[in-house]
C-alpha cells in the first residue's frame, strides 16, 4: 500500500501567490524547535519588479474584545521573524525534504522558505470562549503571512496576500520516568489532641491526553475528629504572564462517602481515577485547550516545558499547570484538610507506542467526515495530497 504525504495549501484571493505547507503543528522539543518549512509558488507576470516577503507572526490575546474601548487593546500581535521569500536572498538555501520534493514538483516558480521560533516562544495555548462571549478566543496563536510588496513594512493588501493559522505544540519526553510524585499533610486542632494524616500518591509524573489518573489515598486519623467524606480534583492552572494573572479550574472531580465516616483512630486506604477531557468541559469559559484548527483534534492544553537552567518566571504566554487536589471534609469544625499533587498532562512523542494508538483513534473519527468532504486533490504521480486551508480573513484594509 502506497501511503500519500498530505500537503496543505492556501491562495491568495487574487490566485497569484499559492502557499504550500506540509504541517500545520510544529513541535517544541524543549531544546529545539522544529522551524516552519513552506514552499510559495509565484505568478512572475503579476509581480512587475515587486517582491514577495514572508513574516511568522504570534497573537497574543489576554483580554476580551468587546471590553476594549477608548483605544485600549488587550491583544499584542509581534513579528517573529520576516525574511525576503523572491528574489531569494540567500539562493544556496538549504530545503528540508519536503521543500526539495514540492519545488520539484510544483516547478521553477515554486520557492522555499523558512521561520524559525525564537527561544522560550510560548506555545499555542485558547481558552475556551463563554456563550456570551464575543469576537476571538484569548490565548496564544501563530500565523504565516506571504505577501507582495515593495518593502516588508509597507501597507499590504489582502487581495495579494496569504495567511495560514499554524499551531507550536510540545510533546512528552520518549520516556515518562520512574518518579512517583506524592503528598503528605497533617493537621492538628487546637482543643483536642492528635493529627488527620493525608498521604496522597500517583501512579506516573507524565499522562497522556485521554488517561486515567491513578491517586492512592491512604488516610489516618489519629485525632479527636471525624472524617465525613472525601473529594478529588484534578486542577488546571494558568498563569497569563502578559498581565499577571493566575486562576485555576476544577476540570475533572468526584466526591466519595466510601468509607466514611473515618472515626478516631481508624484508617483508610483506597483508590481513585479520574479522567481529565476537553468534551467534558465543553462548555465551561476559561478552560486552556491547546491552540486547535479543527474540533476533532481538540485537547486540554498540554503542561507547559521548561527547559534546564531556566524557570517558569522565564516563560512567556499562557503557562499551563496541572495537579490532583484532595479534599478531607473534617465537619464544621474540624474544616479541612487539603493537599494538591502536582504532574504533568502532555501529548505523546512521535514514534511511541501511544502516539499510534492516539492516532488510530483520531484516525477511526474522521474517516466518515473525510468521505465527503471534497476539499482536497490526489496526484498519484508523486503520492502527494493537497489539501486545502479554511480560508483565514485578513483584518487589513485594501
Amino acid at each position: 500500500m502506497v501511503v500519500a504525504v498530505k500537503v496543505f495549501k492556501k491562495s491568495a484571493p487574487n490566485g497569484k501567490l499559492t502557499v504550500y505547507l506540509g504541517k500545520r503543528d510544529f513541535i517544541d522539543h524543549v531544546d529545539y524547535c522544529e522551524p516552519v518549512d513552506g514552499v510559495v509558488v509565484i505568478d512572475q507576470e503579476y509581480l512587475r519588479g515587486r517582491k514577495v516577503f514572508g513574516q511568522l507572526i504570534t497573537v497574543y490575546r489576554y483580554g476580551r474584545e468587546e471590553d476594549e474601548v477608548m483605544g485600549v487593546k488587550f491583544s499584542k500581535e509581534l513579528v517573529l521573524c520576516k525574511e525576503q521569500v523572491y528574489p531569494m536572498v540567500n539562493s544556496k538555501m538549504e530545503m528540508t525534504p519536503m521543500q526539495e520534493r514540492l519545488v520539484k514538483k510544483l516547478g521553477a516558480n515554486a520557492y522555499p522558505f523558512t521561520f524559525h521560533f525564537p527561544n522560550m516562544a510560548p506555545s499555542s495555548v485558547t481558552l475556551q470562549a463563554g456563550e456570551d462571549d464575543q469576537g476571538k478566543p484569548l490565548g496564544v496563536e501563530y500565523s504565516i503571512k506571504i505577501f507582495v510588496g515593495e518593502e516588508d513594512e509597507e501597507k499590504v493588501h489582502k487581495r495579494s496576500t496569504v495567511g495560514l493559522m499554524i499551531k507550536k505544540l510540545q510533546h512528552a519526553p520518549n520516556t515518562r520516568g520512574r518518579r512517583l510524585p506524592s503528598s503528605l499533610v497533617s493537621k492538628g486542632f487546637t482543643f483536642s489532641q492528635g493529627k488527620i494524616n493525608l498521604e496522597v500518591t500517583l501512579d506516573r509524573e507524565i499522562y497522556y491526553h485521554g488517561e486515567k489518573i491513578s491517586a492512592n489515598i491512604v488516610v489516618t486519623n489519629n485525632s479527636r475528629k471525624t472524617v465525613k467524606s472525601i473529594k478529588c480534583f484534578v486542577v488546571q492552572h494558568c498563569e497569563v504572564t502578559m498581565v499577571n494573572a493566575q486562576f485555576s479550574k476544577h476540570i475533572a472531580s468526584l466526591e466519595t462517602r466510601e468509607g466514611c465516616p473515618i472515626t478516631p483512630g481508624a484508617s483508610f486506604t483506597k483508590s481513585f481515577f479520574l479522567v481529565p477531557l476537553a468534551s467534558s468541559n465543553k462548555d465551561r469559559r476559561g478552560i486552556a485547550l491547546d491552540g486547535h484548527l479543527r474540533d476533532e483534534d481538540v485537547n486540554l492544553a498540554s503542561s507547559t516545558m521548561i527547559s534546564e537552567g531556566k524557570s517558569h518566571s522565564d516563560a512567556m504566554g499562557i503557562i499551563i499547570s496541572y495537579s490532583l487536589r484532595v479534599k478531607l471534609n473534617c465537619g464544621t469544625l474540624g474544616g479541612e484538610l487539603q493537599t494538591d499533587v502536582p504532574f504533568k498532562l502532555l501529548t505523546p512523542a512521535p514514534g511511541t507506542v501511544e502516539r499510534e494508538r492516539v492516532n488510530a483513534l483520531k484516525k477511526m473519527k474522521s474517516i466518515e467526515r473525510h468521505r465527503y468532504e471534497n476539499s482536497h486533490y490526489a496526484d498519484d504521480d508523486d503520492n502527494i495530497v493537497f489539501e486545502d486551508f479554511a480560508r483565514l480573513r485578513m483584518n487589513e484594509p485594501e
